[in-house]
């Protein structure tokens, strides 16, 4: 037992059966950490690859099938979709069984080829950290547009003039910043992002929501977690990279895109957030088209823990609708 004096033994924030942090710094996390290798799918024929970019930040691609049975598609340039993945900036891999059998599945079900992000994580590194490591996976990605880059997959197949930005979670939350990032620096090659897809954002504010009563123990977690995970927060559920609604965040007319798909679940006790920012951006006179999904009896992330479930299958087909329009 940890004596009295023991600033390492006092737990400043824990999610049973996932993460652990303590107030010396140590972290213990339970689930997701595990990679799993990249391979080839047989029941879809998605293959998989990892690349580092740099010391800190790394990616796995997804490739669909290139041609059909009889060659169908050849020569055809696919959707690019750039994807963070979830777990409140503290958990997770981008290379674990979840994600990658996700991913695996969306690649095959939206005809993309996906770049899975996998950036640092707090509190080791704190915010903005993933966000930093985010872009520079971002703008590697759009690097390949000139068609000279280093990774053929992009240069061979990718369509850069359907590019997209997705994730779950605290990895929506990122989407929505690096499509504002984007509309402030531009991407290189005059690259653009055609469209912004986000599954049960990550979102705070201030006051109360309705949909927080679903589990007010959980609504009070993700508001703790966000203090962890950026110690250096402007006011917690006011930091602008959390609240895009919040006063000083960047306006959200200047969101680097014409379509935003916003998957909403009923019982996720943040998906009032994801409305309101739905609300905020139509107001906000961003020229753009919002499109709003919502699944009724299920939870925040429902879709990794069976998706090939039925409500999962319709929410991945919105999605692969709106890549491919």
């Amino acid at each position: 037992m940890a004596g009295s004096g023991d600033t390492d033994g006092e737990v400043v924030f824990e999610l049973e059966h996932c993460i652990r942090i303590f107030k010396g710094g140590r972290v213990e996390r339970y689930f997701g950490s595990d990679p799993v290798p990249a391979s080839t799918d047989v029941a879809t024929g998605v293959a998989s690859k990892d690349r580092a970019i740099s010391p800190d930040v790394a990616v796995r691609l997804y490739l669909p099938p290139v041609t059909g049975a009889s060659g169908e598609g050849e020569g055809k340039k696919l959707p690019l979709l750039v994807y963070f993945h979830g777990g409140g900036f503290c958990l997770h891999t981008a290379f674990n069984f979840v994600f990658h059998a996700y991913l695996t599945s969306l690649a095959a079900r939206t005809r993309a080829i996906v770049v899975s992000v996998e950036f640092r994580l707090a509190p080791e590194h704190p915010i903005p950290a993933a966000y930093e490591d985010s872009w520079q996976a971002v703008v590697w990605a759009a690097s390949h547009a000139s068609g000279s880059g280093e990774e053929a997959w992009l240069t061979e197949h990718a369509d850069f003039s359907r590019v997209y930005l997705a994730g779950e979670s605290a990895g929506a939350n990122i989407a929505h910043n690096m499509a504002m990032r984007a509309g402030t620096k531009g991407l290189p090659q005059g690259g653009k992002v055609n469209g912004v897809v986000l599954v049960h954002p990550y979102f705070l504010g201030g006051g109360n929501v309705p949909s927080e009563d679903w589990d007010p123990a959980m609504a009070e977690n993700v508001v703790k977690m966000w203090s962890v995970v950026c110690p250096a927060t402007t006011g917690v559920v006011d930091d602008p990279w959390i609240n895009p609604l919040a006063d000083g965040a960047p306006a959200l007319d200047g969101l680097a895109c014409g379509r935003v798909l916003v998957c909403l679940a009923e019982k996720d006790v943040i998906s009032d957030r994801g409305r309101a920012y739905c609300e905020g951006l139509k107001a906000s006179g961003w020229a753009g088209e919002v499109e709003v999904v919502e699944v009724a009896g299920h939870g925040h992330c429902f879709h990794l823990v069976d998706f090939n479930g039925d409500e999962a299958i319709r929410q991945d087909d919105a999605i692969a609708e709106f890549v491919n329009r």
